[in-house]
């Protein structure tokens, strides 16, 4: 009993010193963006997992981890971190005062051609709310919403949690073909074509609509090479390894030196926001949330 009441009265600033360290995977980094010393973070944790009866974190060479003790905890004290924030955000909205922090997970797409727009016009309106941005690929994202690191997220439908989701646009899949390639000219590429092209892709857990475009047609791609890199594909294919699958909107913009043909028979993503609980989300978070619905129907 002695121990629950501990934790009862545990500084919320632990709990987010703790958060640091494992975004960071770094007791230095953690500290630089803390605005605090290496020690003292040390110090911070090594109090928390007294009080709390069990390690936390592991060091070793590679940086910082959590225990599974720690896993398993990790969820709740994101909660308690974020509903400390919900509460500085509506008192400071009583006040008639928007602030703080929303946390926004993204790909490389939105990433790019959406999201420098849409916070620069955000943050305009609403000087006092913080946005950190994480980028990475779908199943990342899903990630960071599951386990609570980001605040909403854009995505690509269906996801594997269970969210709020608001649809925002739809993205046409296109095929990229190297400008002197013998189907350049065609007006569509046909899907079947994969199955003896070499075909650059993404990793399967990265691309799934893309790989659910080509394998709906009942055939098995040729892939010769594989990235993460959405760029580093376009590039191979700018230098004639093979050719790709794309999303439309990451190719806007720009001139590559690539044909880019709609394929045959046609495929689309959705692009969508999600929120784990619309209701359960901070001032700022909805705040953030109607601004993008609004800037992309005025936009797309």
């Amino acid at each position: 009993m002695k121990r629950i009441h501990e934790l009862s009265s545990m500084s919320v600033n632990k709990y987010k010193i703790l958060c640091a360290v494992v975004e960071y995977g770094s007791l230095t980094r953690a500290a630089a963006a803390m605005g605090i010393t290496q020690s003292g973070v040390s110090h911070t944790i090594a109090s928390l997992e007294r009080e709390i009866g069990f390690l936390i974190i592991k060091r070793g060479h590679s940086g910082v981890r959590l225990t599974p003790e720690g896993e398993i905890i990790i969820p709740a004290i994101r909660g308690i971190v974020n509903s400390s924030e919900q509460l500085k955000q509506l008192a400071a909205s009583i006040h008639g005062v928007a602030i703080g922090n929303v946390r926004i997970g993204t790909f490389t797409s939105v990433a790019v051609h959406w999201l420098p727009q849409i916070i620069r016009e955000f943050q305009k309106e609403y000087p006092g709310i913080n946005i950190k941005i994480y980028s990475g690929d779908y199943s990342d994202v899903d990630s960071w919403l599951s386990d609570g690191t980001v605040d909403l997220a854009f995505v690509a439908p269906p996801c594997n949690g269970k969210y709020d989701i608001i649809p925002l646009s739809e993205d046409r899949i296109l095929a990229i073909l190297p400008k002197d390639h013998p189907m350049a000219s065609y007006s569509r590429f046909p899907v079947s074509a994969f199955s003896t092209e070499a075909l650059i892709s993404m990793p399967e857990s990265s691309d799934q609509h893309t790989r659910r475009a080509i394998e709906a047609s009942g055939i098995v791609p040729n892939v010769k090479y594989t990235t993460k890199d959405d760029y580093a594909i376009i590039a191979m294919v700018e230098n004639g390894l093979g050719v790709s699958v794309m999303p439309e909107l990451l190719l806007s913009g720009r001139n590559y030196n690539v044909a880019a043909l709609e394929l045959d028979p046609p495929a689309s993503r959705t692009i969508a926001l999600a929120i784990p609980s619309l209701v359960n989300a901070s001032q700022a978070t909805r705040a953030l949330s109607n601004h993008i619905k609004s800037w992309v129907e005025k936009n797309r």
